[in-house]
């Protein structure tokens, strides 16, 4: 006989999947004549079935859901600049990022309410998907800085040795950079994207420490903002760009191998935990365990005066 948790939780899973997909199919049709055309269009050049077409179609549901959520300017524009140095450039991010807070939220509590844990502790279990449902996709975001910012660190003094060599031959500060970006685009995407928006921003005809300062705030990355620094100390003072390209290059390799020496000394402090907790137990069980069972097999009767 089967459980009826589980018949509800299956229950629960087809009503949410059906919920979503009628939202789906009720904001699609709020698309433009224009925007059915083109659809129509591609969906008879690529026949089937797309996964891809189906994840960028569903944030259609997401989008509204987080735009329903009321929020300060402060708090927006924050959140922009979180998404822009997670990468995520889009004029729709928050609200599309805000959509997925409340659905994962609404979710979870979905999931406790049929599976009957909210009748135990309702206050509980009602706080708890709102907790979940925010800091998750927080935390998602958090980590997905904290790695771009290392790409981006990792692949300055490879930048910088190519713009040594790029000025050093000729050519501008701002071609250099912009070559640059064109020659990591394989290998370092991150910084290879952020180059060439400050490129954008020149030919737009910012000033070029105004660009400089932006590609340091969009990244947040300590190097970056360095490099804004010595550039535009060097275009106000007239010195050479070679030179102090150099200098900065040779800086970069030195606190690229100190950071690589300071992983290394932590390695031994951080396998203490795993060895702790997995490998010297299976040791000791290994070592001590046939004498221990030959104490209680023979020892221990012994003594006892059973033998």
């Amino acid at each position: 006989m089967l459980d009826f948790r589980i018949v509800l939780i299956v229950a629960g899973a087809f009503l949410f999947v059906a919920l979503f997909a009628a939202g789906y199919a009720y904001l699609s049709t709020r698309l433009g004549l224009k925007g059915r055309l083109e659809d129509g269009d591609r969906a008879s050049l690529r026949p089937g079935f797309s996964w891809l077409a189906y994840l960028s179609g569903s944030e259609k549901v997401f989008k509204p859901l987080g735009e329903f959520v009321p929020r300060s300017p402060e708090e927006m524009s924050r959140q922009e600049r979180r998404l822009v140095q997670a990468g995520i450039r889009r004029r729709d991010g928050v609200a599309i990022f805000t959509g997925v807070k409340v659905a994962l939220a609404g979710t979870i509590f979905l999931g406790f309410l049929l599976t009957g844990y909210w009748k135990i502790n309702p206050l509980l279990y009602s706080a708890l998907p709102v907790l979940l449902g925010a800091l998750l996709p927080d935390f998602w975001l958090n980590r997905a800085i904290m790695n771009r910012k290392d790409r981006i660190q990792l692949a300055l003094p490879d930048a910088m040795d190519l713009a040594v060599v790029c000025v050093e031959a000729g050519l501008g500060l701002d071609q250099s950079l912009l070559r640059i970006g064109q020659e990591l685009k394989d290998s370092y995407p991150d910084l290879s994207e952020e180059l060439h928006l400050y490129g954008l921003e020149v030919n737009a005809g910012k000033r070029r420490a105004d660009a400089l300062r932006n590609l340091g705030a969009r990244t947040e990355v300590e190097d970056i903002k360095s490099l804004a620094a010595v550039l535009i100390q060097t275009d106000r003072f007239g010195t050479s760009v070679a030179q102090s390209l150099r200098v900065f290059a040779e800086t970069m390799r030195t606190k690229r191998r100190q950071r690589a020496e300071e992983r290394a000394a932590k390695m031994a402090v951080k396998m203490i935990p795993p060895l702790a907790m997995f490998f010297i137990p299976a040791i000791l069980i290994v070592v001590l365990g046939p004498g221990l069972i030959a104490i209680g097999k023979y020892l221990v009767p012994g003594l006892s005066g059973t033998r």
